[in-house]
């Protein structure tokens, strides 16, 4: 399973990363959208992205939107995280492709809990 982490805060990504990494994950890290797209061209059939939604020169909703405007990624599952908590923020967010929301801060078992709820595999 191949994942990409897109957060503008290295910390977070470290974290995200690790995570990620210890449930079997080879793992990506952008500092943003635009990172994050040139990412997926080389990153063959990544299966995951965990997406903050406060970044510089592209923040995740437009990433989302872009992400799913191109049919190639449909299979790429899209995980907001983010300090956004306000209800209109993850409906929003869902409505446009998101498909699934964490609030920060996060645990591991959290993240574990989403994947599991997403019917994605972990080791």
């Amino acid at each position: 399973m191949k994942a990409i982490v897109i957060d503008d805060s290295k910390a977070v990504r470290r974290i995200l990363g690790n995570i990620l990494q210890e449930l079997g994950f080879e793992v990506w890290e952008a500092a943003n959208g635009l990172e994050a797209l040139d990412l997926l061209k080389q990153v063959e059939a990544a299966d995951l992205a965990l997406v903050d939604w406060n970044m510089p020169e592209m923040d995740g909703m437009q990433f989302v939107r872009a992400v799913r405007a191109d049919t190639s990624h449909d299979d790429l599952r899209l995980i907001m995280v983010t300090t956004e908590s306000e209800e209109d923020k993850v409906v929003g967010a869902l409505n446009e492709g998101a498909d699934g929301y964490v609030v920060k801060p996060f645990t591991k078992e959290t993240i574990v809990q989403k994947l599991s709820v997403l019917g994605v595999e972990t080791f």
